[in-house]
């Protein structure tokens, strides 16, 4: 091991980083590395926005890696990768930290009895060459064999690279789109589950690039074409008693009681939290009706295109299997802001014993406008303003993540909303590509 790289993610949900050489990674551990807190309200295009509490070159942070998470990078000889938290000189917590945001909210669902498993599905396109067009690197069917044998040596080094990094591979298949790819890994606490979702991005990139090839996780590649996901996977667990309350309860599907308002403060959210979970103006390109992409807010049994799909399990493993699939969400958030929304908005619903509608078990967008807001189906935002709008007016999310985080995210979103004005599809999807 030569190097170690200590990541963070920013708003706009680009993994950025400092490194250091191995000999200096105790010193970093103790004292941290210096960085800017301006990276904050850095654009997708790394131009530079501000808010109220962030922005400017004035100031200095403190980045220090979690040693328990240090792990050598398979997939890039001798390199290791570090998640860092960051701190003020003073050695309090940066307020804008969204690490140590999702492990607070993690606390306060401890404190309260809970815990949260989570995991993330993550989607990918490969791309022929480096250049910024996008030649897809396979053209087999969808979802068809053919595709793992044109590129089942790339696919084989894939999974090679993941398991020496400790990454427990579920399942890899091909998805819709031409080149598309989608890995699902085991559920973990939240906090290391956003830390593997950065761990496999980055091993499936420098994979990708050792074959001639480059990866996006963008939320539109293509204007024409399906976009990618970030699903995130939750189940709600009682700490005292190991016990799943997405199932062997008295609710819909079997949920308990704390499940279903679990999922319920989530659904009543939604809008707000695609502020945080579609974080993009690609987002909104992806984020559309019949396109399993959830596009209105109400939840379904095995519905992939409600926004929330309930996963039930195979009969039998209900009680290990159960759990929410948020589907409206993509790989533009930061998935340790976006995990500390979900819990926050489950949390509250616990707190206020809310209670799920009927489920759906159709697309929503074969029902008339009447029949669905006589079923209270909404339709989300469609744009990226409209989620901003919905999250400022939030008190249940500012409350939890803060006053500099809300004000911070909503300016770097309106920040990528200016940039991108009058762009049309095409151009919002070139600008955007390579950019997660």
């Amino acid at each position: 091991m030569v190097a170690v790289a200590l990541t963070w993610v920013d708003v706009s949900g680009i993994t950025r980083t400092k490194t250091v050489p191995v000999e200096r990674l105790e010193h970093a551990a103790t004292w941290g590395v210096g960085m800017s807190p301006v990276f904050d309200v850095f654009l997708l295009d790394d131009s530079i926005t501000s808010g109220r509490h962030i922005g400017g070159p004035s100031g200095d942070l403190r980045l220090h890696p979690d040693l328990d998470r240090l792990v050598t990078l398979a997939a890039l000889p001798g390199w290791a990768h570090a998640p860092a938290l960051r701190y003020a000189q003073d050695g309090s917590v940066h307020p804008l930290d969204a690490r140590a945001l999702l492990r607070r909210e993690t606390e306060r669902l401890a404190s309260a009895g809970w815990t949260v498993k989570a995991a993330f599905e993550i989607e990918w396109a490969v791309s022929k060459g480096d250049g910024d067009d996008f030649t897809p690197a396979c053209r087999g069917p969808a979802y068809g064999m053919t595709r793992v044998t044109e590129l089942a040596g790339y696919l084989r080094d894939l999974l090679v690279a993941l398991k020496a990094t400790g990454v427990k591979v579920v399942q890899l298949h091909p998805e819709y789109a031409a080149g598309q790819y989608e890995v699902s890994v085991a559920a973990e606490g939240p906090v290391a589950a956003a830390d593997t979702a950065v761990l496999v991005r980055e091993t499936i990139r420098a994979v990708s690039m050792s074959h001639g090839l480059a990866a996006t996780f963008s939320p539109k590649v293509e204007a024409d074409s399906v976009g990618n996901g970030a699903h995130v996977h939750l189940s709600l667990w009682r700490e005292d008693t190991s016990e799943n309350a997405m199932a062997g309860g008295d609710g819909p599907c079997g949920m308990a009681a704390a499940g279903e308002a679990f999922a319920a403060g989530i659904l009543a959210r939604l809008p707000a939290l695609l502020a945080v979970g579609a974080p993009s103006v690609a987002s909104y390109l992806r984020l559309v009706p019949s396109h399993w992409a959830g596009a209105f807010a109400c939840w379904g049994p095995e519905n992939r295109e409600a926004a929330l799909r309930f996963v039930t399990g195979a009969e039998g493993e209900q009680a290990d299997a159960a759990n929410l699939e948020v589907k409206c969400v993509d790989a533009a958030a930061n998935p340790y802001l976006l995990l500390a929304a979900l819990l926050a908005a489950g949390r509250d619903g616990i707190g206020a014993e809310l209670r799920l509608p009927e489920p759906v078990g159709v697309d929503p967008a074969g029902l008339s406008e009447a029949e669905r807001a006589d079923r209270g189906i909404r339709p989300l935002p469609a744009s990226l303003k409209e989620a901003v709008a919905a999250f400022e007016a939030d008190d249940v999310l500012r409350d939890a993540l803060g006053e500099a985080v809300t004000d911070t995210v909503s300016a770097v979103r309106r920040g990528e909303i200016d940039l991108l004005d009058g762009a049309t599809p095409e151009e919002v999807a070139a600008v955007t590509r390579w950019r997660h």
